[in-house]
């Protein structure tokens, strides 16, 4: 296990109980206890969790982990939902991206497609509007691709941008589609995310859009993160993997929704 790997594996733990001891984080991850220990250091340096005798507990932004901090973990299954996403993009679509890793597939993906670099006409083969500033930088030197980022305070959690800003920079747009990735989507609930900042960016984005896309691995079907991005009425297709639990995915068709599982 890498480190990194490691580290998104304490933040896994940490975010299922609130707090762990090390002596439990030993027989989890069969790690030693000197790794451990410095691992939860330097989690505490960057105000992931705060240390205790013997172990930590979770901050409030724990379950929120860093891009820069997150594992390879579901990157075949994350890169299947993102293909298929950016197969279901029409021609000449204005399509919204929000951040995150599987956003950055999406992206990827949407990027290479075959078709538009030979879509013809002056016009762009698709507008892209996001909120992430990583997103967009993958997207810049494709010629028949326009992109278009709001504005706001990036999160460095995320490269997203948020805040009155983006806020009205978002409001004052319409797009065909937005093409979201959440932290939880429950059939109940709908689509949330960690962080209320988000959050709140990705609900505009949600409101600004004729469809409205969740992509999400199958780890992420069934939760409900703290902020609700959107209802599941707003949602029109669902993209994920072949792991999500079979009554989720009951409940999800039951609603109508248009649910791709690859």
């Amino acid at each position: 296990m890498t480190r990194r790997e490691r580290l998104n594996a304490l933040m896994q733990l940490l975010a299922e109980s609130g707090e762990i001891q090390i002596s439990d984080a030993v027989e989890a991850l069969n790690s030693s206890a000197a790794t451990i220990r410095r691992d939860l250091t330097y989690l505490d340096s960057q105000r992931l969790v705060t240390r205790t005798h013997g172990g930590a507990i979770a901050n409030a932004s724990s379950i929120d982990l860093p891009l820069s901090l997150k594992s390879q973990k579901a990157q075949a299954e994350k890169r299947r939902i993102a293909q298929r996403a950016a197969d279901l993009v029409p021609l000449g679509s204005v399509v919204a991206l929000n951040g995150g890793t599987t956003m950055l597939e999406v992206g990827h993906a949407l990027a290479v497609r075959p078709d538009l670099s030979s879509a013809p006409g002056s016009d762009p083969a698709l507008t892209i509007v996001t909120n992430a500033v990583n997103v967009a930088a993958g997207l810049l030197v494709r010629p028949y691709l326009k992109v278009v980022v709001t504005g706001g305070v990036v999160r460095p959690h995320s490269y997203e941008l948020y805040g009155p800003i983006a806020d009205r920079s978002i409001d004052g747009l319409h797009v065909d589609i937005a093409i979201l990735g959440v932290n939880g989507y429950h059939p109940a609930f709908g689509a949330s995310a960690y962080s209320d900042a988000e959050a709140s960016v990705n609900s505009r984005l949600a409101a600004s859009a004729n469809t409205v896309m969740i992509v999400a691995d199958s780890s992420k079907i069934g939760i409900t993160a703290f902020a609700r991005i959107c209802s599941p009425e707003m949602v029109k297709i669902l993209v994920t993997d072949t792991g999500i639990d079979p009554e989720m995915r009951a409940q999800i068709e039951d609603r109508g929704i248009d649910l791709h599982v690859v």
